[in-house]
């Protein structure tokens, strides 16, 4: 079986992806408002009777705008740390709120989602690949560095929705505070084009047949120049540049079905430090 995929918007204004087959699917974040999630499902051809969970990475306000009211139009129940929970502040049904960890794989119908921790300013933040028979797709935003669990998750995929965030020149020459640029780039904040493009071309799979690149910055990033970038070096890999301002088309994704193993040392464990949480653009 093979996975349908669709990014209906990423950046700092909002991020939600969806992924699924032929009858059930998954949100990943809801960042932006249900109607808007409705209407981009809508054009798409996409149904939310097949939506039966959202996963949320997060508490910061691009991944969760929407999900109160997309959870309650839909009873979708919610997966989501109690660390984040209590961060987001959200009115969640209490009925519709579920957990999960890096230990244990959350089976939604023929879909697998296995979670892991990544680097990011947040109470409790975690990446997703979700899986349907061995054909794999990944969501890889918001990571301050491709640590060794993004590496090893990155090349069991067949797909990923990749941060590429930031041009280095563009964010040290730009406006921002001092702060916010080391904030943005010191390693728990977000993956800059040239940092994603390493773990592209080193860390790829040969079967890696899509790769969506996610989350750029309006003011530090161009589309145009992250195209151009990663198109050098696609091979056989198709390269779609996520829009900040509207929902991609939906991609079919088929391959040879890949399980993904679990060994991941137990000393490259995340540890995410105290840090104050300051406003991203």
């Amino acid at each position: 079986m093979s996975l349908y995929v669709a990014s209906l918007n990423s950046g700092s204004n909002g991020n939600c992806y969806y992924i699924g087959n032929d009858t059930t699917a998954v949100l990943v974040d809801a960042g932006i408002s249900a109607r808007e999630i409705d209407k981009r499902m809508n054009r798409l051809g996409l149904s939310m009777q097949n939506v039966k969970a959202v996963f949320i990475s997060h508490e910061h306000s691009d991944h969760i705008t929407g999900l109160v009211a997309i959870s309650r139009k839909y009873s979708l129940p919610v997966y989501i740390t109690p660390a984040t929970l209590q961060a987001s502040r959200l009115p969640l049904n209490p009925e519709l709120i579920r957990t999960f960890d890096e230990e244990n794989p959350i089976c939604i119908a023929d879909l697998q989602v296995r979670s892991f921790k990544k680097f990011h300013d947040a109470a409790d933040p975690f990446s997703f690949v979700v899986s349907c028979n061995g054909v794999n797709a990944g969501i890889f935003t918001d990571i301050g560095k491709a640590c060794e669990k993004v590496i090893r998750y990155f090349s069991f995929c067949h797909c990923v929705f990749l941060e590429s965030n930031y041009c280095t020149d563009m964010l040290m020459k730009g406006a921002y505070p001092w702060m916010l640029k080391k904030r943005i780039s010191g390693g728990l904040g977000h993956l800059s084009n040239n940092e994603a493009l390493d773990l592209f071309t080193r860390h790829r799979s040969g079967f890696l047949s899509h790769l969506f690149l996610s989350h750029l910055s309006k003011n530090n990033n161009r589309p145009e120049l992250v195209e151009s970038l990663f198109s050098g070096h696609a091979g056989e890999t198709h390269i779609i540049v996520a829009s900040r301002y509207q929902e991609t088309q939906v991609y079919h994704i088929k391959g040879t079905p890949v399980g993904i193993a679990t060994e991941i040392t137990a000393g490259n464990a995340v540890k995410q430090p105290t840090v104050q949480q300051l406003s991203l653009f």
